[in-house]
């Protein structure tokens, strides 16, 4: 099935925060991104919504294909759509947070180059608009 229209639409993303708390530290796992836009900057494990799938699905993909994590919980955050965010065209993004009681290992692969973890206050200069989406998660949790 082939779909078009007269006019543009903008294209739809899912990024997760996936958080890891010890002793009083939060950690988040990123990903540092292998290809432009911004290749070699760290982001939110993420990517496309395909069109045949829900969006908990493409979370669900997008980070298994990028970190090798699977069956984690998931809840949707916020939806995250100035349309300057994305370099190559309009775009909107729905966030997902994701807490997890112990520091599993991550495996990069897909789009990704590498992953780590970051403690909340050493967090690197992030692709896209993820500075803005952390600084939106922090104050919601209190962290």
């Amino acid at each position: 099935m082939s779909f078009s229209y007269p006019y543009p639409r903008p294209a739809v993303t899912v990024d997760a925060a996936i958080f890891y708390k010890s002793a009083g530290l939060i950690e988040l796992l990123l990903i540092r991104r292998k290809h432009p836009p911004f290749q070699g900057f760290w982001a939110l494990p993420g990517g496309f919504v395909d069109l045949d799938e829900s969006l908990n699905a493409a979370v669900r993909r997008e980070v298994k294909e990028e970190t090798g994590l699977n069956d984690l919980d998931f809840a949707q955050f916020h939806t995250y759509g100035d349309p300057g965010r994305d370099p190559r065209h309009r775009t909107i993004t729905v966030v997902y947070t994701s807490f997890v009681s112990f520091k599993p290992q991550t495996v990069a692969d897909d789009d990704a180059a590498q992953t780590a973890w970051f403690p909340l206050d050493q967090l690197p200069q992030l692709a896209f608009d993820h500075n803005r989406i952390l600084d939106d998660i922090i104050k919601h949790y209190n962290f």
